[in-house]
């Protein structure tokens, strides 16, 4: 039985907790919130007594094998990047596995300081895109490496947020059915500066062209103005899809409902509550963590190594767009990248 920690007790670290229904190989045995509101709201919901306002504090005298850092990219009233800085904490503290919530990074310079950490941590980071462990995706997954697609020939996803709010979802959805094969090429546009300036600044809107090394094309898109709707919900984070195109026949994942054509089975579909899937996927990403911690060869599919390649990528379709090129991936973004976002648009 694992032991594990949550830093931030906010919205998104909720799910985290209501997870743990579904998890059976671990235990949530501390919390750390600067907010004393939060932090003992969240304690007495959820019958944690171990809470904490200083992560140091919480590292040292509870030593989680896993962390859950469930906090925004940017502090909160202020435009200071946390991401790096935590993650370095962690890793600095000896955790042996931490759950970072996405984006993992929000501009160049954030990612180039967390993918110099990848290379000489021990800590085992993996990324929080959970749509990966949804059980339908899960299974419309199986059915295209059964074969019962036939070969992928194209990839077609899409979300309506900005391309940095659900494009880690996105290209995550993508690298999952391809076996995590990583993208050598893009040829992206962008449009729309309303977002630069936010808390996780970023484009309006996007499309690209992606290589993968695999060979296959595919084609992704950010943004109300150009992506489909997934549901009929009006929230615009809900509106997240992956259509994968074989041989024989396709699979069609979205936000409330899925669909699968193959030769055996014919046509298919039908709704999903996306609530029941969600919570269900976050506990299966946990799980998946312990069982990496189990067995080294059991790596975590949305492991930090494997995420920054495609925050590389949603980088490269911005780097684009400014300089109306095709970009070879990986690529070392240049510094200010946001300022040049600004001038662009």
């Amino acid at each position: 039985m694992y032991k594990t920690a949550m830093l931030g007790c906010g919205g998104r670290a909720r799910a985290h907790a209501d997870a743990y229904r579904f998890v059976k190989g671990g235990k949530l045995a501390a919390i750390c919130d600067m907010n004393e509101e939060l932090l003992n709201k969240f304690g007495d919901d959820f019958g944690i007594s171990s809470r904490y306002t200083d992560l140091d504090e919480m590292l040292e005298k509870e030593k989680p094998d896993v962390l859950h850092i469930v906090t925004a990219p940017v502090l909160r009233g202020s435009n200071e990047r946390i991401r790096y800085p935590l993650m370095k904490q962690a890793s600095d503290a000896g955790v042996p596995a931490a759950i970072v919530e996405k984006p993992i990074a929000v501009e160049s310079e954030d990612w180039k300081q967390i993918s110099g950490l990848a290379k000489e941590t021990k800590t085992k980071f993996v990324v929080n895109t959970q749509l990966n462990f949804h059980p339908e995706n899960l299974a419309l997954k199986r059915d295209v490496a059964e074969g019962k697609i036939g070969e992928i020939k194209f990839i077609d996803a899409s979300a309506r947020s900005t391309p940095v709010d659900q494009g880690p979802h996105v290209l995550q959805l993508v690298s999952s059915y391809i076996d995590n094969s990583r993208p050598v090429r893009v040829l992206g546009q962008i449009s729309g500066g309303d977002h630069l300036d936010s808390a996780q600044p970023s484009p309006q809107y996007a499309s690209a062209r992606v290589q993968y090394e695999n060979g296959l094309h595919v084609s992704v898109a950010f943004g109300t103005a150009i992506a489909p709707t997934a549901s009929d919900d009006p929230v615009v984070f809900f509106h997240k899809r992956v259509f994968v195109v074989g041989m024989k026949g396709f699979v069609h994942w979205r936000f409330s409902s899925w669909e699968r054509s193959t030769p055996e089975g014919g046509y298919e579909g039908g709704p999903l509550n996306y609530g029941e899937q969600d919570v269900a996927a976050q506990g299966n990403l946990t799980e998946a963590v312990f069982n990496w911690l189990d067995d080294e060869s059991k790596v975590h599919p949305t492991h930090l190594e494997q995420s920054l390649a495609e925050f590389n990528l949603l980088l490269g379709i911005y780097y684009s767009g400014i300089t109306n090129e095709v970009i070879d991936l990986p690529f070392d973004p240049p510094d200010g990248l946001m300022d040049q976002l600004r001038a662009k648009l």
